[in-house]
């Protein structure tokens, strides 16, 4: 795919979404220390279940399968801060490399995991999702 080309969602598209938004939260200073505890050495498996992960999701291949609260539960150190970085740099992502609609969609998916584990973390709903629930 071109740079700066946008597109509907496959599996190619997803790996660059997976790989290059995550590069980008290594490098966030907020987000990098969190993500480099919690993973250390294990970037590369890391990001393979994520394609799996959003595969799954986004294309329904259902070849992905774990916990996807308990292990993030079992962070520590993470703040409502960390949640809206995500947010923010899973958008940006989004926009870049996918159709408008499916962009949208990936977003959505997005928040929803991000509100459940924010709830999960702090009890609470975040102020990301009065955004979302305005546009909806």
């Amino acid at each position: 795919m071109a740079s700066g080309e946008r597109g509907p969602v496959t599996r190619e598209r997803l790996s660059e979404l997976v790989h290059t938004f995550y590069a980008d939260v290594r490098a966030d200073t907020l987000l990098g220390p969190v993500f480099e505890q919690a993973l250390a050495e294990r970037w590369e498996p890391h990001l393979e279940r994520m394609v799996e992960f959003w595969s799954t999701v986004a294309l329904g291949t259902k070849s992905f399968s774990g916990n996807v609260f308990g292990k993030h539960m079992a962070l520590s150190g993470v703040t409502p801060s960390h949640f809206t970085a995500w947010v923010r740099l899973w958008g940006e992502h989004t926009e870049r490399l996918f159709d408008p609609d499916v962009a949208r969609e990936l977003q959505f998916t997005a928040h929803g995991i991000a509100r459940n584990l924010f709830l999960g973390y702090f009890g609470e709903r975040p102020t990301f999702a009065h955004r979302e629930t305005a546009q909806n």
